[in-house]
């Protein structure tokens, strides 16, 4: 009977599935790139709470950031009011460096959270590629994947191109009419937008906005708000029986 020793194997053979393991043993291993995505109220923010404190436990350090957080202030923030302290991006924020400090700090980073990540750049999606692939940081994204009109936020996209995994968050949200919820539609005096700024931050009741065409803080009066939708209704733009209803919610 003949034998083959593992050394004796060739990893660039086109018929191994796998490359051989001391080829394996040789290459460095990269970290995980991971987006879990959904429509509002489905749970995201709370996922990436309890995954921070699920690493955290067992002795992983993790950095914690978001983009246009719901709170308006520098935190990831769930509806079921776990809050916790976070770094905000802007549109600018080169993610690299960021991890470069905490390293400059003396602070190690195993894992990156990454809360409202549909608001992210393609670039800043990349560049959390590189830190997953060249420095073992395991990035946990989380976000909404399609924006008011229905189309993918740009970050997104990129998420769903690049990603090692991608996640819909399997808690279930439910239209008015009682089927499965995909759609945030933007609302405003009872009308289904389809037209405006892709970022728009709004509560759902009159109150204050937030669009990406103004300087961070500043904001004004409006009455729109958003509300999840089945595809049937958000192609009608029927709001069904209670548009007054409050507890909808906003994008973010």
């Amino acid at each position: 009977m003949t034998t083959l020793d593992e050394n004796d194997l060739d990893p660039t053979d086109a018929l191994s599935s796998v490359p051989a393991a001391g080829a394996r043993r040789a290459a460095p291993s990269a970290g995980r790139l991971k987006f879990c995505y959904g429509p509002m109220d489905c749970g995201k923010s709370t996922l990436a709470l309890q995954i921070n404190h699920n690493h955290a436990r067992q002795g992983r350090r993790g950095l914690l950031l978001v983009r246009h957080d719901r709170s308006g202030a520098p935190q990831i923030t769930s509806r079921i009011g776990i809050t916790s302290t976070a770094n905000e991006v802007g549109a600018d924020t080169d993610l690299r460096a960021l991890v470069k400090e905490q390293w400059a700090a003396g602070r190690h980073v195993d894992y990156l959270i990454v809360d409202e990540a549909q608001f992210l750049s393609p670039v800043q999606v990349e560049q959390l590629a590189e830190l997953a692939d060249d420095v073992q940081v395991d990035v946990y994204c989380f976000g909404i994947a399609t924006d008011f009109r229905s189309e993918l936020f740009p970050g997104a996209r990129r998420l769903f191109e690049l990603a090692d995994e991608l996640q819909p968050v399997q808690v279930e949200v439910l239209c008015w009419c009682g089927a499965a919820g995909r759609f945030n539609a933007r609302v405003r005096d009872g009308e289904v937008l389809r037209a405006g700024d892709t970022v728009v931050v709004a509560d759902t009741e009159p109150g204050m906005v937030e669009s990406s065409a103004m300087p961070p803080r500043e904001a004004e009066p409006t009455t729109m708000r958003y509300q999840v939708l089945c595809r049937r209704h958000y192609r009608l733009g029927h709001l069904g029986p209670a548009t007054a209803q409050h507890g909808q919610l906003r994008l973010t």
